[in-house]
């Protein structure tokens, strides 16, 4: 099939210069979530109406699947099909989707395709409590007849509560016909596509219609208000999914997902964690209030404490992480390290039982198994021009407040002793030292604060 998504639309209400359709939900542009959707449908071509905002939907969501065309001025929905009618293959039907609706599901739009075969026009309606704003469905002899905007509606067409979503499907030949007839000879001076209902009534083509599992899977996004709304709506849906496969959520309602989350048994959560991109974890992990994961693989019996921040990073299986722990893109820790607050990990690997767990940061580093790293030790990898890397081989003690200055290789079973700035490789199974000589002065006097002049 074809499928045309109507994104032009400005959304004052938005009060923002980003197009509407861009606008994120669960991390990612509105606009996206209904072209994955379409995606699952296999479609034969994908046309994007686009107009507010310049060229930045195009450039945004470029895609070698994707066309874009301009619909400039905006002047309503079928004036914006008609803009995509030279990219639709008249051999197969077309499917009119939304950019502002995002939450329709696939096995609804699969239902309402179906319902249209190759020669019937299929329209998405749904029942609503309070149907205000939206096109009323008109029957007759339980037949749609027309759609009618509530602008133009009577009375007792307002009273209806079976509403038009704006979603459909059409043999593409005669919605090519029915475009080139639309009017605006109505309160909005605008040409609409729900038009062609009526005229497929004319033409002698059947009309038929499908409903959604959820009502919310008709709604749109025009104020950040419905925004917030969707996001709220959308985050339940996962977090009910993942009740049902057995994690633990300490509260539902305070969860994000902005991405994939896949769990294994016995995983709990606690509130106000956020999620984004490709996130595994492994069965027993535990995860603590207000940590922020982002394309992770976290072991099975892993604990993450809470306010803790993992980006990028994989974790053997029994590793304690936190609290306040950052672990940065391109780390790796293996089994059963211990990484405790305010520690700082970048681009480096810790080999099984390691640990660093007070106020550290190790970045650039390969550091072996059962070290332990000292609090207040860094690793100076940058020279202000190049990353240089520091070696810790296995068995080594780096005392507290030690600085690496990389290049360096700390030997297997080295200590370091704390204070320590190393410029040198340190030799295995030997203690390393640098320290200035103490001294004590007497009869020192501190400085004191001169008075003030007046």
């Amino acid at each position: 099939m074809n499928v045309v998504i109507l994104a032009a639309g400005m959304g004052k209400r938005m009060q923002s210069d980003l197009p509407k359709v861009l606008h994120p939900l669960a991390g990612k542009p509105l606009l996206s979530h209904v072209i994955d959707t379409a995606r699952t449908l296999n479609p034969s071509r994908v046309c994007v109406v686009y107009g507010h905002g310049g060229d930045m939907v195009p450039s945004r969501l470029a895609a070698d699947d994707l066309r874009f065309v301009l619909q400039a001025p905006q002047l309503g929905t079928g004036h914006a099909v008609m803009q995509a009618a030279d990219a639709l293959d008249d051999a197969v039907p077309t499917l009119v989707l939304y950019g502002d609706v995002p939450l329709t599901a696939a096995q609804t739009l699969q239902t309402l395709v179906e319902k249209a075969g190759k020669e019937k026009l299929a329209v998405l309606t749904v029942d609503l409590e309070d149907p205000t704003g939206y096109g009323r469905i008109v029957r007759s002899e339980n037949r749609i007849v027309r759609i009618v905007e509530q602008k133009d509606a009577s009375p007792t067409e307002l009273a209806v509560r079976e509403v038009n979503t704006g979603i459909l499907v059409a043999p593409t030949r005669a919605l090519k016909s029915w475009l080139g007839k639309l009017s605006n000879n109505n309160a909005q001076k605008e040409y609409y596509l729900t038009d062609v209902i009526a005229m497929a009534v004319q033409d002698g083509i059947a009309v038929e219609s499908a409903q959604p599992a959820q009502a919310w899977e008709t709604l749109g996004v025009n104020s950040k208000v419905q925004l917030a709304e969707l996001e709220r709506i959308y985050q339940r849906n996962i977090a009910n999914t993942l009740l049902d496969q057995g994690v633990t959520l300490a509260d539902p309602n305070r969860i994000d997902v902005r991405g994939g989350l896949s769990c294994g048994r016995d995983v709990s959560i606690d509130v106000g964690c956020v999620f984004e991109g490709e996130v595994v974890l492994g069965g027993g992990v535990s995860i603590g209030a207000n940590c922020v994961i982002r394309d992770a693989k976290i072991d099975r019996g892993v604990t993450i404490k809470a306010f803790s921040h993992i980006d990028g990073a994989t974790i053997g299986a029994d590793a304690q992480i936190g609290p306040y722990a950052r672990l940065r893109p391109g780390t790796a820790l293996g089994t059963d390290v211990h990484v405790g607050n305010f520690v700082e990990i970048k681009n480096s690997q810790f080999d099984a039982h390691s640990k660093a767990n007070h106020l550290a940061y190790v970045g650039d580093a390969t550091v072996g198994s059962r070290v332990n790293i000292g609090a207040g030790t860094i690793t100076c990898n940058y020279d202000g021009a190049n990353k240089h890397r520091t070696v810790i081989e296995d068995d080594a003690f780096i005392g507290s407040d030690t600085q690496l200055v990389a290049p360096v290789t700390v030997g297997k079973g080295a200590t370091l002793g704390a204070g320590t700035t190393l410029t040198k490789d340190a030799p295995p199974d030997s203690l390393t030292v640098s320290r200035a000589k103490q001294i004590s002065i007497t009869g020192w006097q501190r400085p004191v604060k001169t008075k003030k002049q007046d």
